[in-house]
């Protein structure tokens, strides 16, 4: 038998497993977008998914989530490599406990820091009202201005150790020669980090933010689990959105719809940034 043939045989058990858990759901989900109740073609499924303000609202506030969580996570990811990576007595603990965010379950991770951030039972307030910083509790999760920047904080908080440890294993592969000529010439901590380090590590920066972008975009745990779109939408964001309108509203058609428009979405905004960061190398 043609040897190529052998391959195909021993991936096909692969093959069908993925097209089961991954093609069909796509196909599926398309083919729902695309017809009625009745199984008839129509496109009032999207006109519906965009007609609701909820719709513009909830994609509004994904966008500023996500923006937010990667530039905070990237600058304080970067910054903890850094650190981590200078020679300190007790080195080793200190990376190992700075992974404690990253490993800590997202619905663990959730619940914790709604305690924590809860107005009435809360160690936040408690601590902030006990020391004099404020004067009443606030309500962190309930007032629509401090909401959204509560929970960037918490997902900023949870990934940026994954920034930190990817990061770190960029700076173990600068040569170290760069640095001894560095010191040579005069060159101070912060002249190496900007002039040496950042350029050495910007193929992984660039992964990494493409990955927290698509993470980000997928992210439901963290806001579902703390807030499930509250106050007022202040917090919903697409995902909540299909999922409400699929397994609360039970509103197949329309989740869908949705679900295309925003995968659609999504592939633009990646495309996007691999042809800006593209665009960005060859200029360099």
């Amino acid at each position: 038998m043609n040897r190529t043939y052998v391959g195909l045989l021993f991936i096909l058990p692969a093959m069908a497993v993925l097209a089961m858990l991954i093609a069909f759901p796509i196909v599926y989900t398309i083919y729902l977008s695309a017809v009625d109740a009745n199984g008839v073609l129509t496109s009032k499924n999207f006109v519906n998914a965009l007609r609701p303000p909820a719709t513009a609202r909830a994609f509004i506030n994904l966008v500023v989530f996500v923006g937010g969580s990667i530039v905070f996570q990237v600058v304080f990811g970067t910054l903890t490599a850094i650190l981590l990576n200078q020679n300190f007595p007790g080195r080793t603990i200190v990376r190992s406990v700075t992974l404690i965010p990253w490993v800590v379950p997202g619905i663990v991770a959730a619940t914790t820091w709604a305690w924590m951030f809860h107005t009435e039972f809360g160690i936040i307030n408690y601590m902030l009202t006990d020391s004099g910083v404020i004067s009443a509790p606030i309500g962190w999760l309930t007032n629509k201005d401090t909401v959204m920047p509560v929970l960037i904080a918490i997902n900023v908080w949870k990934l940026f150790p994954f920034v930190a440890i990817m990061v770190l294993a960029g700076l173990q592969a600068i040569p170290a020669e760069l640095y001894e000529a560095a010191k040579i010439d005069g060159a101070h901590f912060w002249e190496e980090v900007l002039h040496i380090t950042l350029p050495q590590v910007r193929p992984v920066l660039v992964t990494v933010t493409l990955l927290l972008v698509i993470w980000g975009l997928n992210s439901i745990t963290l806001i579902y689990s703390i807030t499930g779109g509250g106050p007022a939408n202040r917090t919903l964001i697409t995902p909540i959105q299909i999922f409400r309108l699929a397994f609360e509203s039970f509103q197949f058609n329309t989740a869908a719809a949705l679900s295309v428009l925003f995968v659609g979405v999504a592939a633009v905004v990646v495309a996007i940034y691999m042809w800006v960061i593209q665009k960005t190398g060859e200029a360099r």
